[in-house]
């Protein structure tokens, strides 16, 4: 079986602009290279459209393949996607960031106070 960074580096990347075929004009996305886009949220006042339907994921606890919140709504994207719905994903890392900055002082702390703390 393929791990992770061997299926990744097996395919070569599309542009962000052929992925984004749920209908988002050219003019609404604000690119990072050509993999990767923010949304413009004017998007939603200037071009009319029927009203959506929105899902939340909001809390979920882990598979032991470590299956959470992320994969599941990428999960639920394509499955809507596949059977002819157009499905845009909104993923918020701001809680992750935050914790992870927490780490990172902490890790320093305890390095500036002499204690090792490495994985085992």
């Amino acid at each position: 079986m393929l791990s992770d960074i061997e299926i990744a580096q097996s395919v070569t990347p599309r542009r962000i602009t052929e992925i984004a075929r749920a209908g988002i004009p050219e003019e609404y996305l604000e690119q990072y290279g050509g993999s990767k886009a923010k949304v413009d949220y004017n998007l939603l006042r200037d071009k009319p459209r029927e009203a959506g339907k929105l899902v939340l994921v909001t809390a979920i606890n882990p598979t032991p393949a470590g299956e959470g919140k992320t994969t599941t709504t990428v999960g639920l994207a394509d499955a809507m996607r596949r059977i002819g719905k157009n499905a845009l994903v909104r993923i918020a890392r701001a809680f992750a960031r935050s914790c992870l900055s927490a780490s990172r002082a902490a890790l320093r702390a305890a390095a500036r106070a002499g204690h090792s703390h490495g994985r085992h």
